[in-house]
């Protein structure tokens, strides 16, 4: 059997690379002897059209640069102003220009011509997210044969919402160039491949297979997972080494842990935390929240927006409800270290995990696999992310609905053990059989 290629965004650097992909794949690249190809994240005026060796590491790696009219074009543009937003159902904020759908062609048509340079025939193809929709259809143009698949890591928009793309049939004629589509949930399959018949003109055969003349893909839903073995002994190890006083032990601790992006429901989470304490006098000084929301994409308008408005309501709430022995609410706006968010899991009562809409949420996993067996805290889940579907024990709600979601919290805080322990051995149980080592095999052998 051929290589392995992967390709992504952004490459993983350093010399030991981290991430759920790298942790998913980084044995079958070694093995295999495959490459993972990506972005270096340096900027070139001048970017040369061919890879570079990043030495080290488990697995071969070969970046590349984009230039910074590439970078404003196919990444701040087209990726994240046009696809990002209405993969996760938010028209409204689409910023469609002619110059982001040309920048992000030309760096896809780019890439697929320094790829054909390097690929060998028994290659095996596997690329990532949304960045790199056209690159199969690239690829086929320039003449190369091989088998070559697709894992959308974000939601798929409805049929409705990619009627507001301009180029909605292309964007369906790109995926007919993979033998195969993975999604993250039976949700966007439906969606996937109602789009394609609808806005690109297929036709739905049997075995969730479409035909788009000339070709045929099958679409399919792989959701993606964690090492939740390896997540649970790391959280064991990080527990005790949190900070004294962080957690008391007569007042119990909700986290949140998101991006700092309109899509993750963070205005709203605090909103209906604000309800929950209005409600429920009686839990003053005896709840807190720590809400973890690290920056992204800075400088683009909608993110500054949502950065003002979370910061505005947690100073309020804070205002109404806080003493000088207790805050509500502790937002953190920068990074923590990914050992320490697993001590913190670990400790947590609650989790609300309630984006508007998500591919996943991999913290929602994470969550359950830090937990404590025999003492386990309460996941709080939106009905909108993918993670819902396969976490059924969670306390699933409607992130729009502060009622409802202070309703969960209630609940959550006066779940009795015994219910508690059968709700995380149900979901841990899922999380151990379906890691992101079978994750990454189902992709692979359903790729052939």
């Amino acid at each position: 059997m051929g290589r392995l290629i992967c390709l992504s965004n952004r490459l993983p650097l350093g010399p030991t690379p981290s991430g759920g992909l790298v942790v998913a794949l980084a044995d079958t690249l070694a093995e295999r002897g495959g490459v993972w190809i990506g972005t270096s994240g340096e900027l070139s005026e001048t970017p040369e059209n061919r890879f570079t060796e990043i030495e080290g590491g488990p697995f071969r790696r070969l970046a590349f640069d984009l230039s910074p009219e590439e970078q404003a074009s196919y990444y701040h543009g087209y990726a994240n102003s046009v696809l990002w937003p209405l993969f996760h159902g938010r028209t409204d904020l689409l910023d469609i220009r002619g110059d982001y759908l040309a920048g992000y062609k030309a760096v896809n048509r780019r890439l697929a011509k320094m790829l054909l340079e390097v690929l060998e025939p028994d290659d095996r193809i596997w690329v990532h997210d949304f960045h790199l929709l056209p690159l199969a259809h690239d690829l086929r143009v320039l003449g190369a044969e091989n088998r070559m698949g697709f894992f959308l890591h974000t939601p798929f928009p409805t049929p409705l919402a990619l009627q507001a793309l301009p180029n909605g049939p292309e964007l369906c004629a790109w995926l007919s160039h993979y033998e195969l589509v993975g999604l993250q949930s039976e949700r966007d399959v439906r969606n996937c491949m109602d789009a394609m018949v609808q806005i690109g003109g297929a036709t739905e055969l049997a075995g969730g297979f479409i035909h788009l003349e000339p070709r045929q893909v099958r679409i399919a839903a792989f959701p993606i997972a964690i090492d939740a073995a390896e997540f649970r002994t790391l959280a064991e190890e990080q527990v005790t080494k949190l900070p004294e006083g962080l957690v008391k032990p007569n007042r119990r601790l909700m986290i949140g842990v998101d991006r700092l992006d309109y899509t993750k429901g963070v205005p709203q989470r605090f909103r209906a935390f604000g309800e929950f304490l209005d409600r429920h006098e009686d839990w003053h000084r005896l709840v807190s929240l720590i809400q973890i929301s690290p920056p992204t994409r800075e400088g683009v308008p909608a993110y500054d927006d949502i950065r003002q408005e979370t910061e505005h309501l947690s100073g309020q709430i804070n205002g109404t409800f806080a003493d000088i022995t207790w805050t509500p609410i502790r937002f953190i706006n920068r990074p923590v270290p990914r050992e320490v968010l697993a001590g913190l899991y670990r400790a947590a009562d609650i989790a609300l995990v309630t984006p508007l809409m998500d591919g996943m949420n991999l913290v929602a996993k994470e969550f359950v696999a830090a937990q404590d067996p025999d003492d386990p805290g309460v996941l709080i889940l939106s009905q909108f992310a993918g993670a819902s579907e396969q976490l059924v024990d969670a306390l699933t709600v409607n992130p729009h609905d502060p009622e409802q979601m202070a309703t969960a919290m209630m609940t959550a805080l006066a779940m009795p053990l015994a219910e508690r322990q059968r709700r995380h051995e149900g979901m841990m149980q899922l999380l151990l059989k379906k890691d992101v080592h079978w994750w990454s095999k189902g992709f692979l052998t359903a790729l052939g």
